[in-house]
């Protein structure tokens, strides 16, 4: 695709803003959609606009700019500008713009984030409407030919109809005028009840070549020349590179060479990945572990749970006078709950492929945030921005973890000690494992307040723990306090709490351990909906009442929590006996702009092992581009939120994460998979996230079914540390 001439941009201002996960480019927002010079793709065909491409053939090229991991985003978007372009959706294809390319173009296609379940939410609007637009220009262009007015002129399935006369033509023929004409300014989107595409389950426009193996992911790509990588950091956060003996390993077979990357790491780049890693494990390395090796999961538990009682706290949510009426509570209920680390482990390890020379760096990697794996390639090359570029890939798991950019800036700073010569950089599993962006640890006290009549008066929670945005996003802090650790239970807005109770104080104790925190699928929604609904559960039962009938007592200033919750309950049937040895639990949620809610069915075999039999979820995100995707996207969390509770867990031992791969840090297998029934229901009039909110609800269906059936209540995860696993 031919690009406009490039802006001159100050490289470290570039760098600094957007180098931080969602933290996007400081160069201002501008969505020109075209112009009256034409645009090429690379096979020569029009561009309509920055977004659509039509081939002679009708074909039309959709352009994605957010990240594909396996979510369907992809599909979606590409559903949202087909939408509004009236286009054949049997001839739609896609591709990746470079960031390199919205970098030049004053960032034509806006935010390349994907995370916090805002593909869809946050570029939806101008989506669409670089569809309307493409779609309006393609009419125009045929009105000219046919010298009629563009009001007697309608499009649909990629063809243009003159209504009065019956004529037609299609996109391909007028895609070389239209792209010439300059772009309408007053733009009308669709009103929901006419969408045609929006709201239909189509088939993944992905699936096909991941069948076949057509699709190359980053760890796939081949380059010519190219050389291999492995790379050993200090196993302690904060330790640096002593020393290591080059001259043991250079005669070993297919070593290149033996290179320091930054002040802590160490790779061996070799003709294979095989040969670099065998030469790198036989590599003698010093390290300088330093103050952190002496740090465990006993002694941060033990910070944090000092963290529970004392010590000052951010305040989240604050309403009426909680000291007043826990003492004058008639019943008083507490408990403590914890969350441990946990690791992405995706499927596909990390890796990059990184060129350089002096004029140019290129990198070929899988990324969350390609506008900040491009930062990183500006900082770690030198060079201006026009110089640099990243080739995005299908992800291969992200979970969050791909939105961080260290093992691109280690790419390119192997590849800058080596120019000229295509270097990819692979992380072993060990590697990946021991070098993750963990979810962040947490402990949590919660005591309540209840009166004569069982109604909950006051409700505290103290949250002593890591916060995310201090290492990731610091200047995403509120006057210190971190406003993602309170997901899920702020008074209000898209991760507000689902009840209404007089009084109310939840606070955070902020403890930083040296170990990194990252954004993991669903981050703190998924501690908070534990500690919020397995307690929800402690008090229900310790008024004798039903949980179900407990939490609607409380939520009738809250129809939209309300509706997903009846539905679930409604769907397994909660007011009829469970089949006999099987007990129910539920829970309900809000995060990312939805509404969530789960019941579980689960049997408890040997007094400890759980077979989860039956999911239901439901979930409200306001409207449903791809309600298939959304059931798939439903039960896909479930995977990941019942792993993390049964088999999930890193602990510190020395300083260093002591799960290195998945003989240690396991996934349930299909065998443990229950049946998840999802209800999707769209109520219209916002827009809010899939990937993430539904996986909250997850562990605590499953933990309050466990207590029904056991009468045991846990409160610490994961469940393999308490010999629980599924049966």
């Amino acid at each position: 695709m031919n690009k406009h001439v490039a802006p001159q941009l100050n490289r470290r201002a570039f760098v600094i803003g957007s180098a931080a996960l969602g933290a996007g480019l400081a160069l201002g927002f501008d969505l020109p959609f075209g112009g009256p010079r034409v645009v090429r793709a690379a096979d020569g065909s029009p561009e309509v606009n920055a977004w659509v491409v039509v081939r002679p053939d009708d074909t039309v090229v959709i352009r994605v700019a957010r990240s594909e991991m396996g979510q369907g985003t992809l599909t979606g978007l590409a559903q949202l500008v087909a939408e509004e372009l009236e286009c054949n959706w049997s001839k739609v294809t896609t591709e990746f713009p470079s960031p390199g390319q919205n970098v030049a173009r004053k960032r034509v296609w806006g935010d390349y984030s994907t995370g916090g379940s805002r593909g869809i939410r946050t570029s939806q609007d101008y989506v669409r409407k670089g569809g309307a637009t493409a779609r309006m220009m393609l009419i125009q262009a045929a009105a000219n030919e046919w010298k009629v007015p563009v009001a007697e002129c309608t499009a649909a399935n990629s063809i243009i109809t003159h209504q009065p006369s019956g004529r037609t033509t299609t996109y391909g023929k007028v895609a070389e005028a239209a792209a010439r004409l300059q772009p309408p300014t007053d733009v009308k989107l669709k009103d929901p009840k006419d969408w045609k595409l929006i709201g239909k389950a189509v088939k993944r426009l992905d699936t096909a070549d991941k069948t076949t193996g057509a699709l190359v992911y980053s760890i796939d790509l081949k380059l010519p020349g190219m050389l291999n990588a492995a790379i050993k950091d200090c196993p302690v956060t904060g330790g640096k590179l002593k020393s290591y003996d080059e001259a043991k390993i250079a005669n070993m077979k297919g070593v290149k060479k033996v290179v320091r990357v930054g002040d802590s790491a160490v790779a061996v780049v070799a003709d294979t990945w095989w040969h670099a890693k065998t030469a790198l494990d036989a590599l003698p390395i010093v390290w300088d572990e330093g103050e952190n090796a002496k740090v465990s999961s006993a002694s941060i538990a033990k910070w944090l749970a000092e963290g529970l009682e004392s010590g000052p706290a951010y305040v989240g949510n604050q309403s009426g006078d909680i000291n007043t009426a826990l003492a004058g509570a008639v019943k008083k209920v507490e408990a403590v709950y914890n969350y441990p680390y946990q690791n992405h482990a995706t499927l596909e390890p990390l890796n990059a492929t990184a060129l350089y020379t002096a004029d140019k760096c290129e990198v070929w990697c899988g990324t969350q945030n390609g506008e900040a794996a491009l930062a990183a390639v500006l900082e770690g090359s030198g060079l201006p921005a026009e110089k640099c570029d990243v080739h995005k890939h299908l992800v291969g798991g992200g979970f969050g973890r791909r939105g961080q950019t260290d093992y691109v800036r280690q790419a390119v700073d192997i590849a800058k000690q080596m120019p000229g010569t295509p270097i990819k950089l692979l992380w072993s599993r060990e590697e990946d494992m021991t070098h993750g962006r963990y979810h962040p640890i947490t402990q949590c006290k919660l005591t309540a307040g209840l009166d004569a009549d069982n109604n909950l008066t006051a409700l505290h929670m103290r949250i002593s723990g890591q916060s995310i945005l201090f290492s990731l996003r610091p200047e995403a802090l509120v006057n210190g306090k971190d406003p993602a650790t309170f997901a899920g239970l702020n008074s209000s807005g898209e991760a507000a709490i689902g009840y209404s109770i007089p009084n109310v104080l939840i606070e955070h104790s902020m403890r930083n351990p040296h170990i990194i925190p990252g954004f993991w699928r669903g981050v703190n929604v998924n501690h908070n909906a534990i500690y919020l609904e397995c307690f929800m559960d402690e008090l229900a039962h310790a008024v004798n009442e039903d949980p179900l009938a407990f939490r609607r007592k409380l939520m009738a200033q809250h129809p939209k929590h309300l509706a997903v919750l009846n539905a679930v309950a409604e769907k397994i049937g909660w007011e009829q006996p469970a089949p006999q040895g099987v007990f129910r639990g539920i829970a309900q949620f809000a995060s990312y702009g939805s509404y969530v809610a789960g019941a579980a069915e689960i049997s408890v075999v040997d007094g400890k092992n759980i077979k989860v039999h039956r999911v239901v979820a439901a979930i409200d995100p306001g409207y449903a581009v791809n309600p298939a995707q959304i059931e798939r996207q439903t039960a896909g969390s479930f995977v990941y939120g019942l792993s993390a509770l049964v088999y999930g867990g890193c602990t510190v031992k020395d300083g260093r994460i002591e799960q290195t791969n998945f003989d240690t840090y396991n996934s349930m297998r299909i065998s443990e998979m229950p049946k998840v029934e999802a209800i999707v229901m769209p109520s219209g009039g916002f827009w809010g996230g899939v990937g993430e909110p539904t996986i909250g609800v997850a562990a605590p269906a499953v933990l309050n079914a466990y207590f029904a059936a056991t009468g045991k209540r846990l409160r610490s995860v994961p469940l393999r540390d308490q010999n629980i696993t599924f049966a």
